[in-house]
Formats: structure tokens, C-alpha cells, sequence
């Protein structure tokens, strides 16, 4: 265990200390038509038809919201094409020619400070709905129902902690995007007038702790502060963020703005500064290629819908001809992906590729690993037996599958190689 997880900490630092290398003009890019937030979508483009950067492409429809699909480049739609999604679906995808002139669309435009200062609660719900800003640390949660809520918020968490392995993509956002960043946490500050601001980050790192205060004494009038927490995972998990950092407990089913509390992932938070500075939706992200299985493991800042084979291409490719394992986002919580044919969408972070393993399930010896390692304080090898005896019932009230966040934990620490938190996932599936 402790050489595992020591090579682990060896290869994420490895591209935690590399500049980030742009690749933000692919020859096309591709946007799924629905997600899994959204299953149904419509596509407002025909084939042949030029569109500009951030020009609307389509509408995604959830059960209680709606997402526009913008271009993050100007050029000519080719049509519609199946890819494989971050969920590990193959969906349909509008597919753009570059043009690599990146024209902006009209609506693009810079707002003076001035502006921003007289923008209200239910103009920042608006701005952010219209560039469909979502979670961008994975969770792909409309920004703008953060801003409608009607609950006073006295305190703001940045979370910057990026928990699972392997992953530095915000990491590098926070050094090389500083200013934007302190200014994203200006506009959320005063969109929701609260008093205070805290950005987490992990108390190991002393690079983002130093940079961050150095670019808060540029502006000495926010009550921003830079907060050491943890190091560990689930440490990004915004429950356990928030208990570490305020020593608040939320309980379970309770959301933080019920308190008081509203959390933004740091990509979010910059999101937030384009979309209200520039009217800009997000066309651009960092994202992490890393793992024993490529040749060059390096943080990216891509334009989204760019061809993940692609950047496997731009990275030298697969170390070796041996078995790879593809992970879509974080090793722990991310979807195994069984062909590298995927596109990178706005809440992909990462692609972990790893040379595959093979382990072998054995039975399960009422160890309680997995009971000892759940955050939620779940009890994972029952949700298993639920499961296998399809008790729906017991899966809704007495294990409450409900509060387990999928984190990976319960696989991670099984001493029988069971795969629990697949279980899990099925166990969500069938308490629906």
C-alpha cells in the first residue's frame, strides 16, 4: 500500500510542476447532444452552416432546467456524429470544421467594472444560464440555480482541493489563471453580499498557498482567505470541505446554502469571471492526461470538444503495446471508458490511463474495510447483499443509498477485490 501510494504521489507531481501546454486549435470539435443530466437535446444548426465562437448550437433538457450547447470555435458544421461521452455512453455530437479564426459571435463583449458592480443576484442567475455555466470540477450542475436560491449566504468556499490522484488541472489553473481566479471570487462575493471567502487548497501546497496570498495583496479591501485543509481524499467531497475547513457538519440531504454556505469549484469560479467580464461561455479548460500508460504525462488547456485520441496523439501515445485501462476523470470516481474514440467536454478534468491489471474477486470475509471507509458512514457490503437480493426497500430507508456520493472508496480499500462501489451505482439504479 504505502509503495503504491507513494508512486502515485510521484507521477501527479511529476506534471504538477510542468507548465501547462496549450492545444486549443483541433482541426474539429464535437458537442454531445445530451447528457446525463439532460436526456433529451435538440440541435439548432443545420450541415454547411457557419457559426461563430459561443454562438448557440443546440439545447440539452433536464427535468427541471435547460442547458444551452455553445461552439468553442468559429467554423462550419459538419453534421451530426456518435462519440463516446464522459459517461461512457456513446451519444450523438454536433461535429464543427475549425476554422481557426475563433470569430466571436455578437454577443461576446466586455462589461467595465462599473457595470458589474450595479449587476444584481437575479442578473448573475441570468448571465450564467445564458452561457450555460455549469460545475466544472465534474458535478455539471447549472451554475445559474445557485444563484437563484433564496437562502442569504454569508460565506463562499472555493474549492481548490482536487482530492483524487493523479489529477493537477486545477492545480495549474490557480498558478497560471491567479488573477482571474481572485477576480471570479470578487464577483461571487458581491453577487451574493456575503462577508467572507474562503479558497481551500490542500496544506502540501505551499506554491498555490504563496501565490494566492501574494495576488490578494493587490486587493486588500476582499475578505478572502487562503484556507489550509487536508490531505486526503475524499478532502474535495464539499461536505467534508466544509467541515474541515469551518468545522460546520452539513447533515446528509441539507444543502450548505441552507446554512449560509454556497461552494464553487475553483474552474467554476473562473468560469464565472469570463462569463461576467466577457459575457464569454466557457470554451476552454485545464485538463490532465496522466498515468503509467502514456508516454508523456502533461496538463493541457484544451478547447472543449477537442478528440481525446487526439491529445493521446499530441502526448506520444501509449507507453507500450500491453492492455491499457482509459479513465474518464479521476481514478477513484471517474468512467472507464472502452476505447480511447471520446470527446472532452466542459466537466471533463482528466483521462488517467494506466497499464491494466488484473485482480481476482475473491469472496467477501466481513472485514468492514469498506464500512470503516465510507465518508457518508454507509455500510457498503450490505448495500451489496440489497443489491443481489433486489430489496429496494431496504436500499431506500435503512442503508440510505441515497447519500452515497459513488466516491470509490469502498472498492479501494476491499481486501476481496470486490467491486463495491459498482454495487452502489446499481443500488442509485434500482431505489430510483
Amino acid at each position: 500500500m504505502i509503495a503504491k501510494t507513494r508512486r502515485i504521489a510521484n507521477t501527479k507531481n511529476l506534471v504538477n510542476h510542468l507548465p501547462t501546454k496549450r492545444y486549443t486549435n483541433p482541426e474539429n470539435v464535437y458537442f454531445a447532444v445530451t447528457n446525463a443530466r439532460c436526456p433529451k437535446g435538440e440541435v439548432l444548426v443545420k450541415e454547411g452552416e457557419y457559426v461563430k465562437l459561443g454562438q448557440k448550437i443546440g439545447m440539452r433538457y433536464g427535468p427541471f432546467f435547460e442547458q444551452s450547447i455553445h461552439s468553442t470555435v468559429s467554423g462550419t458544421v459538419v453534421g451530426v456524429v456518435k462519440k463516446f461521452h464522459r459517461s461512457g455512453k456513446l451519444v450523438e455530437f454536433i461535429q464543427v470544421k475549425n476554422d481557426m479564426k475563433d470569430t466571436p459571435v455578437e454577443s461576446i463583449h466586455e462589461r467595465t467594472e462599473e457595470e458589474i458592480a450595479q449587476l444584481t443576484l437575479e442578473d448573475y442567475a441570468e448571465i450564467t444560464k445564458d452561457v450555460s455555466l455549469v460545475g466544472l470540477g465534474g458535478s455539471s450542475f447549472p451554475t445559474y440555480i445557485k444563484f437563484q436560491t433564496k437562502d442569504p449566504i454569508d460565506t463562499i468556499l472555493i474549492n481548490g482541493v482536487e482530492c483524487e490522484p493523479y489529477l493537477s488541472a486545477d492545480h495549474r489553473l490557480i498558478i497560471e489563471f491567479t488573477e482571474q481566479v481572485i477576480y471570479g471570487c470578487k464577483y461571487a462575493l458581491q453577487a451574493f453580499k456575503a462577508k467572507k471567502l474562503y479558497i481551500c487548497i490542500k496544506y502540501i501546497y505551499e506554491d498555490l498557498y504563496d501565490t494566492l496570498n501574494a495576488e490578494l495583496t493587490r486587493f486588500p479591501d476582499l475578505p478572502i482567505e487562503v484556507k489550509k485543509v487536508g490531505n486526503y481524499y475524499p478532502q474535495g467531497w464539499e461536505i467534508e470541505m466544509i467541515k474541515s475547513a469551518l468545522g460546520i457538519k452539513v447533515p446528509s440531504g441539507v444543502l450548505p446554502a441552507k446554512l449560509g454556505l454556497m461552494v464553487f469549484n475553483v474552474s467554476t469560479i473562473m468560469g464565472l469571471y469570463r462569463a461576467i467580464k466577457w459575457n464569454e461561455p466557457v470554451y476552454e479548460r485545464n485538463f490532465t492526461l496522466n498515468g503509467d500508460g502514456i508516454k508523456y504525462p502533461q496538463n493541457y488547456r484544451l478547447r472543449i470538444g477537442t478528440s481525446l485520441k487526439e491529445i493521446i496523439e499530441f502526448s506520444g501515445g501509449y507507453k507500450d503495446d500491453t492492455d491499457k485501462v482509459l479513465i474518464l476523470g479521476g481514478p477513484m470516481m471517474g468512467a472507464n471508458l472502452v476505447r480511447d474514440d471520446a470527446v472532452i467536454t466542459k466537466t471533463c478534468t482528466s483521462c488517467i490511463i494506466l497499464n491494466a491489471k488484473k485482480n481476482i474477486e475473491e469472496p467477501c470475509v466481513r472485514c468492514s474495510s469498506c464500512v470503516y471507509s465510507c465518508p457518508a458512514g454507509l455500510k457498503p457490503v450490505m448495500i451489496m447483499q440489497a443489491v443481489k437480493n433486489g430489496d429496494k426497500e431496504a436500499l431506500k430507508k435503512e442503508l440510505n443509498i441515497k447519500a452515497c456520493i459513488l466516491c470509490g472508496m469502498c472498492s479501494y480499500t476491499c481486501t476481496s477485490k470486490i467491486h463495491l462501489t459498482d454495487y452502489c451505482r446499481k443500488a442509485k439504479k434500482m431505489a430510483m
